[in-house]
Order: C-alpha cells, then sequence, then structure tokens
C-alpha cells in the first residue's frame, strides 16, 4: 500500500499503481469528476499518473490557476488536432501554450493563410473531437524515436524542438490519431473540454527571431462553461471597442507614421496636453516628496555601458551610433546617468537618501513583432528615478515607493496586484548580493501588510524587482510600476560615500518607476476610461456651444474669460442645429459643454451640460470655473 497524505493532513491508503483520480474516488464522485490534474510532492502532473509511493497529493481543478492552464493547455492541443484534421499536410504544427485567458497554437504553412472565415470550421471539428471524449494519453519515448516519428509526420519544427532537448527521453500526448510533443499535463479526455473560441490571427517568427521563418498564430479563448465564456467574450467586444489605438484617432490624440517609423508616437495637441498634464503631476508629487530632478543626456560612450553590464546583457535591445571614431549607446534606460551625477562629488551618510527623478525618454529596439500601439513602443518617456542610500536606509526608501505607489493609483482608480521577480539566468552580481536585495524587497512588503507572488526569473540583470500590476475597468492586469534594488551598479561604478566612522562605504540603489512609460499608461488609461477622462486630465474641460448666431459675440468673451483662467477650452459657434454640435462633443467625450442662448445671454450665465447627459444648473462663467478647479482639486 502507499500512503497518501492530503493538504487537511488527512491520510489514505491505496494499492501501488493508484492514480490521484483514485484518491478522489475516495473522497467523492464529484470531486473525481472535478480533478483534472493533481500537484504529487508539489510536481504538477496528469491525474492518471500511478502513485508508487509515498506521497502528498493535492488535486487540481477548474477553479485554480493551475487547473484553468491544464484545461487550455488541453484545448490548445485540441484545436491543433482540429486543425491537422481540416488542413493536413498543408500545415506543420510548433508550440501552444496557455496564456492568461486563453491560449495560441503557431502553425507553419506556405499553402494555407489562415484567415477569421476558418474559425467557423476549426471550432466545428474541435466541438466533435471534444464530444467524442478521446481519451488523453501520455507516454514517454527515446529522443531518437521521437525525432524519427514527427519527421514520418512531416512535422519538421517539431524535429527541431525535440534535437535542442537534452533528455534522452520525451513525452508525448495523443487523443485519437494526433500525437503532439508536451511536456504536460493535461487533462483525462477531450469530453472535459466544454466552451472554447478563436478570437484572432496574427504572424509570429519561429522562436521570436524575425531573421525565422513567419509562422501563423490562431488566438483563442477557453473556459469550464459557456456562460463563463460568454462573460468573456462580452468583456472582449467591450475591451475593442475601448481599445486605445482606435480611439486614440477618433479622440485625436496620436498617431504613428510609417515615414516617421515604426514604434515611434507622434503626438496631437490633445495628447500632448494629455500626456503634458500626466508629467506636470509627476514634477509636482516627486518634487513634494523629497525628488531632486536631474536630466541626462540621450547618448553615452559605449565604454559605460559595458562598465554596467548593458553591453553584455541588453544590447540587442540597443541603438549605437559613432561620433568622431567613438561608438556611443543611445539609452535605454536613465540609471547611468544618475550615477554620473552621484559620482561627481563626494559623498557623506549625511548627504544620504539622494532620491534622482527625471521624466527620461529612452529607446529600446523591440521587434517589430511586438510593437502595439502606446503599449509597446521603441521611443517612450519613464517616470525614472533612482534612489542612492545606505544599506539601513534601504528598507525605509522601500516602503516609501510603495507608499507612493498605492497614493498614485488610488487617485486613477486601480487596484493592483503585486509580485517579486527574482534572479534571471542572465543576470551580473554576486549570490550575496542578489540574496539581499531579494530580501529587502520581500520584507517590506511584508511588514507593510501587501500580498504578493513570486515570479521565478524574471528580475533585471542586475537585481530582483518588485512589479505592480494594475487591474483596469475590464480587470485586465497591465505591468506599469516597478521598484529593484540593485547593490550591483553601485559596485560597478565604485559608488561610495563617507560614513559616520570616517571610512568609505558602498550605497545600495533603487532603481523605480511608479506610473512607467509615460506612453504605455496613456495607452492604459484610455481603456481603463474609455476615454472618458477625469477632469483634471481631460485634454478640454470644456467646449463653448450657441444656439444661433445672435449668441456668438457673448459665447466669445465666455469662451476668453474661461481660457484665461486655465479653464481647458474650446468653442463651437459653427451655424450648425445645436443637437448636432452637442453629439459631436460627446464623441469627442469632452466632459463639459456649455450651452448659451438667448436666456443665458441676457442673464450673464451658461448652461452646463456634462457628457453623461445630465443637465446643471445655470451658472456664471466665474463660478463655472470655481466648479472645474473644485472637481480637479479632488484628484490631485
Amino acid at each position: 500500500m502507499v500512503r497518501i497524505e492530503l493538504p487537511d493532513g488527512s491520510i489514505k491508503e491505496l494499492p501501488p499503481g493508484s492514480t490521484s483520480l483514485d484518491v478522489a474516488r475516495t473522497i467523492g464522485e464529484r470531486l473525481a469528476q472535478q480533478a483534472v490534474a493533481a500537484r504529487v510532492d508539489g510536481q504538477l502532473v496528469d491525474v492518471c499518473t500511478p502513485l508508487n509511493k509515498d506521497a502528498r497529493v493535492e488535486l487540481v481543478t477548474l477553479t485554480s490557476r493551475d487547473g484553468l492552464e491544464v484545461y487550455r493547455h488541453s484545448t490548445a492541443h485540441l484545436m491543433a488536432h482540429a486543425v491537422k484534421d481540416l488542413f493536413g499536410d498543408k500545415v506543420q504544427v510548433t508550440i501552444g501554450p496557455a496564456i492568461e485567458n486563453g491560449f495560441y497554437y503557431d502553425f507553419f504553412s506556405p499553402e494555407h493563410i489562415f484567415t477569421p472565415e476558418d474559425f467557423e470550421g476549426i471550432e466545428a471539428r474541435m466541438d466533435e473531437l471534444a464530444k467524442a471524449n478521446l481519451a488523453i494519453t501520455r507516454e514517454e519515448v527515446s529522443r531518437d524515436s521521437a525525432i524519427a516519428m514527427f519527421r514520418d509526420l512531416g512535422e519538421e519544427y517539431k524535429v527541431k524542438l525535440i534535437e535542442d532537448l537534452p533528455n534522452a527521453t520525451v513525452s508525448l500526448y495523443r487523443q485519437g490519431d494526433f500525437v503532439d510533443l508536451c511536456r504536460g499535463p493535461h487533462l483525462p479526455s477531450t469530453g472535459h473540454i466544454k466552451a472554447f473560441k478563436l478570437t484572432s490571427v496574427a504572424g509570429a517568427y519561429w522562436r521570436g527571431d524575425e531573421k525565422n521563418a513567419m509562422l501563423q498564430r490562431l488566438y483563442a479563448t477557453a473556459f469550464p462553461d459557456k456562460k463563463e465564456l460568454r462573460t468573456y467574450l462580452a468583456r472582449l467586444e467591450e475591451a475593442r471597442k475601448r481599445d486605445h489605438r482606435k480611439l486614440g484617432r477618433e479622440l485625436d490624440l496620436f498617431s504613428f507614421s510609417e515615414e516617421a517609423g515604426a514604434g515611434l508616437v507622434i503626438w496631437h495637441p490633445k495628447g500632448a496636453m494629455l500626456r503634458t498634464l500626466l508629467e506636470d503631476f509627476e514634477r509636482k508629487e516627486h518634487l513634494r516628496r523629497g525628488y531632486d530632478i536631474v536630466m541626462g543626456p540621450q547618448i553615452l560612450k559605449t565604454e559605460l555601458w559595458k562598465i554596467s553590464g548593458h553591453y553584455e546583457n541588453y544590447r540587442e535591445n540597443m541603438y549605437f551610433t559613432e561620433i568622431d571614431e567613438q561608438s556611443y549607446g543611445i539609452k535605454p534606460m536613465n540609471c547611468l546617468a544618475h550615477m554620473l551625477i552621484y559620482k561627481s562629488k563626494m559623498r557623506s551618510y549625511r548627504d544620504l537618501p539622494l532620491r534622482y527623478f527625471e521624466l527620461g525618454t529612452v529607446h529600446r529596439h523591440e521587434k517589430s513583432g511586438v510593437l502595439h500601439g502606446l503599449l509597446r513602443v521603441r521611443g517612450f518617456t519613464q517616470d525614472d528615478a533612482h534612489i542612492l542610500c545606505a544599506p539601513e536606509q534601504l528598507d525605509g526608501e522601500i516602503k516609501g515607493v510603495l507608499r507612493f505607489v498605492q497614493d498614485v493609483m488610488a487617485i486613477f482608480g486601480f487596484e493592483y496586484e503585486m509580485e517579486i521577480s527574482t534572479r534571471p539566468e542572465k543576470s551580473i552580481g554576486s549570490d550575496v548580493d542578489w540574496a539581499r536585495a531579494t530580501a529587502a524587497l520581500m520584507g517590506a512588503l511584508k511588514d507593510s501588510g501587501l500580498p504578493f507572488e513570486i515570479n521565478e526569473g524574471d528580475g533585471a540583470f542586475y537585481g530582483p524587482k518588485i512589479d505592480i500590476k494594475l487591474k483596469d475597468a475590464l480587470d485586465r492586469r497591465w505591468q506599469c510600476a516597478t521598484i529593484q534594488c540593485d547593490f550591483t551598479l553601485p559596485d560597478r561604478f565604485d559608488l561610495t560615500y563617507v560614513g559616520s566612522d570616517g571610512e568609505k562605504h558602498r550605497p545600495v540603489m533603487v532603481h523605480r518607476v511608479i506610473l512607467g512609460a509615460i506612453e504605455r499608461f496613456i495607452g492604459v488609461l484610455i481603456e481603463h476610461f474609455a476615454g472618458n477622462f477625469p477632469l483634471w486630465i481631460s485634454p478640454v474641460q470644456a467646449v463653448v456651444v450657441n444656439v444661433t448666431d445672435a449668441q456668438a459675440e457673448y459665447s466669445e468673451e465666455v469662451f476668453a474669460t474661461l481660457r484665461a483662467q486655465g479653464v481647458r477650452v474650446q468653442k463651437d459657434l459653427r451655424n450648425e442645429k445645436l443637437g448636432f454640435k452637442i453629439r459631436e462633443a460627446q464623441l469627442e467625450k469632452i466632459p463639459y459643454m456649455l450651452v448659451i442662448g438667448d436666456k443665458e445671454k441676457e442673464t450673464g450665465t451658461v448652461a452646463p451640460r456634462h457628457r453623461s447627459g445630465k443637465n446643471l444648473d445655470p451658472m456664471t462663467p466665474d463660478e463655472f470655473i470655481r466648479f472645474v478647479q473644485d472637481e480637479s482639486r479632488q484628484y490631485h
């Protein structure tokens, strides 16, 4: 018998070779029907994996993140199976991972170009395969056998994947006549798959390298039941309406131009006003919290990027140029200039902490396939700051940044989640420094009572970081704020301060952003508010609208009065019907329309109408100015 310990501490004894599914049946048939995988001694495995020794078993259902990932990955295999059934040798399969809210599968096909018109047929075949309730089984074969099998099937991309694996054996998963290379785990059968929908098709380079062949990526979503799927699809449709690229054009905020170059934003007057308001807010908040504003050059000698480790670990994301036979790197981040400011004179422990803030524009060589509106660009501005402090000040400084993040997110109405990203494979610095930095971040979060998750191996190459992921109005997560702890770069640049003992000591550096990339944050704001910005950051706060030409002169006076007092106002005095002008203002999502007819002209007032359609009581222009100031003051 093997002894099975459950999470509640209870013990079950079963014959060797029993499975986690058998464990579930000892608890109840309902759980046996719900279990889609299991964690055996912490390792996620198929629910039908034999148990041949004592173990701790945790059953995984679709109510958990692990369970949903297994479900969606199995649905990716179902989609690949359907595609192969429909298109046969015209298509080769590559990889198909689960992602947030769904999955994708990459296909290579020089003969068939997938379009949305293909989706209905693929979904119909997937539905047939799901209803067939095909058993999904795992087998392990030798590497050479797997290569021979996939080569016979004409699946050359699977052969390439296996050839790069170091293992002597590989695992395969079969369902009916379809077989795929996969680590697993998977659902017990296709019959567990109930609700799915193909959503889009896009191009993707093999292994993300633009020098490789272009693949076709089919995106899809999957949920345990059709009600959840319908809810998600409705949210997806709302997301399409809120797409910042669409609204950016409609609201005349920004554009991109092939003439200017991919991933480079051109800000129109209203968009430039929006980002200026955000930047002014940032400067005010940073000065209030003890930061000094600094500015660094756009290019620095390549030798500096070698000292920092960027040249070795990050140069594929950088641009370089040559001036007077000297190589320069265009900055992808702002930290180097800030360290040079620190190093410009001797520092004492009495000077610390030093907090340098810069709205620094940086450039990064993002691959063309990942560029996405404002969310992924090549040139952007960060609200970047670097705190240089003594080691004993580190905890307080990290907590100060966490409070800063909390305050700012509350102003914009964002909820958020936190995770600590740990040391990546490609990194610099000692094990001791990485351990100290990680412990400092974890300790500050724990002391602050803030929950967090661990994101293994996704830290910066010079230090671990806290990533703050915003949750928008559609419950989507966006990476914006980050806090990085760095013992390594101060050492590489030989930064020191004189301590109270008269000796030289090494400071610690905290890299941090609050909003992150201004471009990205604006993209998130557009989608979060659906373009209906709060009054304090609305590029246009009000529009003066006359009923007839008889009120044109008074309307001009109102417009001039508001503008002189700092209200961001525009006027629409065209000889058009009032309803037409109001609809246009609503489409532009202007917060207030100031309607002026004969009555308003006679009484020296305006009739404010909110973009929601609500009419406010008439007020004088001065009263409306105070109204705007009071409403805006609520936010900052």
